[in-house]
């Protein structure tokens, strides 16, 4: 029987049948007796009676979802409030009830198990059969941690469509699909796309150094061009230069812009047209990557803008939005799409999770960008040019579940922490700023020339967490043990995004890889501080800022620490920002 003399219903129950692709059956009726006879069932047994009504029941349940499932994507934006509420808890229901016939048929299935007479050491060995154990972990109230290599599959056609990307239910091995890791990128998406959070998908990485090389392994071919801007993190910038530009591996070109608008990229973009003319017209493409706020000043590029004109130019966009996290800067949710970047890469390493005990990464980008199933293509895409099965199905860096379980745990709390940050951030580069003596380049400062585009792209118009001080007058020996005294309410240490406050030399750490002219193009000395704003007290951190300049600033400099904010006006800097702040954040909840 043909697949175009089926009636709907019977095409769609049969992606349930064990012979889904290789079927005959041209109704309910054949599909039934078709799983029987695949299961080796008498259908006039007791047992085949009640197994046959049961299927009937199954595939003709299929057809009603997918009739559901049509009714609620046409209708859930037209109905009201109260009405989606109620969708939502009858479907939850329904839920349980399905699952609840499962947990019925665990209790046979198991009887069935045990008789088949294992020995003990076969019993040891195989464990706790999951398909019994693991009905109950459904309703989890949190994802469940699926520690797992691989999974249990129903039968040989529908592992083979796994394999093919059109089982999504079989996940057939966590170095490429896992349940928690699953969870992790839904909600990302969520908390990234809002609205628009139908058109995306998500892949984790086991680091954000792996989602960065995930992004421009997949977009980048031999001899193509790379646009990036000045301030970039330097595990990137050393990526991009040092294995992505080396003339043994891909020898791309690597042109670089200075500034944070438009006006600034775009000059760089059409110099790079012509400067690589050539690659161009031999078929080469040019792309551009951006990290936005950056690294180490946490300044804010105009992403719209240069979005507009990148893909003007037929230009496509990778940004790293990190710094910012889903609370500070949502790109995604631009209403126009030519503003919004293709891909946006997250090391959650940092604020997502929030603590510093795990390492992960993740890249979001439109849904026929990051998966197609094997043979299907859309009008700008083949199954094999997505990420999914270009790079992410064979490259292996992939996040395990209890990593994605904790950055969950860390996402629930990211807009409390990242309020708390944005204001002390506020607070800290004020007060440092009214020393005479101390640069700060911060854009929480009103004079800032970036603090426009903070005002006008950033949630509030709050600061990033994450900026950079210069003691460049101060003499070396003085500088060194200023630094090396910020300890312990300071924290020495590599990273930022973590609940306490961070400091460092980024010329002697994170941006160590950077040549003394890119260095000073990026604005860094040897005595630049990048101040990465954890959860504390911004008093608690002020105060052992002026402690440590008068023990050890002050007997080569007398009276540095003197030019420091008087302690009452500190206490009202801290009163005015905190309520200016928390202001607006209620004033946004009831708008």
């Amino acid at each position: 029987m043909t697949q175009n003399k089926r009636s709907p219903q019977v095409v769609a129950a049969s992606r349930l049948s064990p012979r889904r692709n290789t079927s005959t059956a041209a109704t309910i009726a054949e599909l039934v007796d078709e799983q029987l006879r695949h299961f080796s069932i008498d259908p006039a047994s007791e047992f085949g009676v009640s197994l046959a009504r049961i299927a009937r029941h199954i595939y003709d349940t299929q057809s009603d979802l997918d009739t559901l499932w049509d009714t609620t994507i046409r209708t859930v934006a037209t109905i009201d409030h109260a009405d989606r509420v109620a969708r939502f808890n009858a479907q939850k229901f329904l839920s349980f009830q399905l699952a609840k016939l499962l947990d019925n048929l665990q209790n046979s299935t198991r009887k069935s198990y045990q008789s088949l007479g294992y020995g003990q050491q076969t019993v040891s060995a195989k464990g706790p059969y999951a398909v019994i154990d693991n009905i109950t972990a459904i309703f989890s109230a949190t994802p469940v941690i699926a520690r797992t290599a691989t999974y249990i599959y129903a039968c040989a056609e529908w592992i083979a469509d796994a394999f093919n990307g059109k089982e999504l239910l079989l996940e057939i091995y966590s170095r490429l699909l896992n349940p928690t890791s699953i969870s992790l990128a839904n909600h990302v998406v969520d908390l990234e796309a809002g609205p628009f959070a139908g058109d995306y998908l998500a892949w984790n990485f086991n680091s954000g150094m792996a989602a960065i090389d995930a992004v421009l392994s997949h977009l980048l071919g031999h001899n193509d061009v790379l646009i990036t801007n000045r301030n970039l993190y330097g595990g990137a910038y050393q990526l991009i230069h040092d294995w992505f530009a080396k003339p043994s591996n891909l020898q791309i070109a690597v042109e670089t812009f200075d500034g944070y608008d438009a006006a600034a990229f775009a000059a760089c973009a059409d110099a790079a047209q012509r400067k690589y003319a050539d690659r161009i017209a031999a078929g080469r493409c040019v792309y551009v990557y951006l990290e936005s706020p950056c690294n180490p000043h946490g300044y804010v590029l105009d992403v719209p803008a240069i979005c507009q004109a990148a893909h003007q130019r037929k230009m496509r966009v990778v940004l790293d939005a990190t710094v910012g996290t889903p609370f500070l800067y949502r790109p995604l949710q631009r209403e126009v799409l030519t503003e919004r970047p293709d891909f946006v890469i997250h090391s959650c390493t940092k604020d997502m999770s929030g603590t510093g005990s795990v390492i992960a990464g993740c890249v979001i980008g439109r849904n026929d960008d990051m998966f197609l199933p094997k043979g299907e293509a859309t009008a700008t895409t083949s199954w094999d040019q997505t990420m999914f099965w270009n790079v992410y199905y064979v490259k292996g860096a992939f996040l395990n579940a209890d990593a994605a379980f904790e950055v969950i745990q860390g996402l629930r709390t990211l807009p409390l922490r990242m309020l708390s940050k944005c204001i002390c951030t506020d607070v800290l580069a004020r007060f440092l700023a009214a020393h005479p003596s101390v640069q700060v380049r911060c854009h929480a400062l009103d004079d800032d020339p970036n603090a426009p585009l903070r005002a006008s792209l950033l949630h509030l118009g709050l600061p990033a967490p994450l900026f950079t001080v210069d003691f460049g007058a101060l003499p070396a020996d003085a500088f060194q043990r200023f630094f090396d005294c910020l300890s312990p309410t300071f924290g020495h240490m590599i990273s930022l995004g973590q609940s306490n406050t961070i400091v460092s030399c980024p010329a002697l750490t994170t941006h160590s890889e950077l040549s003394p002219a890119a260095l000073a193009a990026s604005g860094l000395t040897p005595t630049t501080i990048r101040i990465a704003v954890g959860d504390e007290e911004p008093l608690d951190l002020i105060h052992h800022l002026r402690a440590t300049a008068r023990l050890t600033i002050d007997p080569l400099v007398p009276g540095f620490s003197d030019q420091f904010l008087p302690h009452d006006v500190t206490c009202e800097l801290v009163r005015q920002r905190y309520l200016a702040a928390h202001q607006r954040y209620v004033d946004s909840q009831l708008s």
